[in-house]
């Protein structure tokens, strides 16, 4: 059983690893598009944590007997293209940041529950080291996701909706303007004095005569 145990564990270990690969490859590109300083800097921090991420999944492996393989993990691929085409659809400003935000954060969400099921499985397994390495990727995966949310309710958010709010004012205005256009022509005609009904009945005379 244990060596049951084993086997999916390093097979997590492996999709993990796989996981932290591309997150670390694409996720940094897809930031550049961002418009907030403070989302921008929190990732590059992120990023670097990363990299501390893989390395304690290399020591893991290690610790089991495994190699991170070729092993692809398709639920992180999902998740980044997913992000890919939801970027390249949006403008950068406010509301590109809120869509990058949403997608790191299911990255992160995703991981959490990776760490949090390979340091259950070390634990069941007697691999105290895995374990503890695991718990505390897993802590700083909740540290950033927090972090995250803290940025999108301070200011992300609040900046997207002042955006759409503005970009809304805009358009009513413009409607205004073109309602006004016509009722404006409406009243320069009324102004024009009408042409004397006599008119037409003098160039009669004028023709009899």
């Amino acid at each position: 059983m244990a060596d049951d145990i084993t086997k999916m564990m390093t097979e997590q270990l492996r999709d993990a690893y796989s996981a932290e690969k591309q997150a670390l490859r694409v996720m940094p590109r897809l930031m550049k598009k961002a418009s907030s300083p403070a989302l921008r800097e929190l990732v590059q921090m992120h990023a670097e944590q990363t990299e501390g991420h893989v390395e304690r999944l290399e020591r893991a492996l290690e610790a089991v007997g495994g190699k991170p393989g070729r092993k692809v993990c398709e639920g992180m691929r999902g998740i980044i293209e997913e992000a890919q085409s939801e970027a390249e659809d949006q403008d950068r400003g406010p509301m590109l940041d809120v869509i990058l935000t949403a997608a790191l954060q299911r990255v992160e969400h995703y991981e959490i529950a990776a760490y949090g099921t390979i340091a259950a499985l070390a634990q069941a397994a007697g691999e105290e080291e895995v374990a503890r390495l695991m718990a505390e990727t897993l802590r700083e995966e909740k540290e950033t996701d927090q972090k995250l949310t803290q940025l999108a309710e301070s200011e992300l958010n609040p900046a997207m909706l002042a955006a759409v709010r503005g970009e809304a004012l805009e358009e009513d205005e413009e409607d205004e303007d073109a309602e006004e256009a016509p009722r404006g022509g409406e009243r320069e005609g009324a102004r024009r004095p009408a042409k004397p009904a006599n008119d037409r009945r003098g160039g009669r005379r004028s023709s009899a005569s």
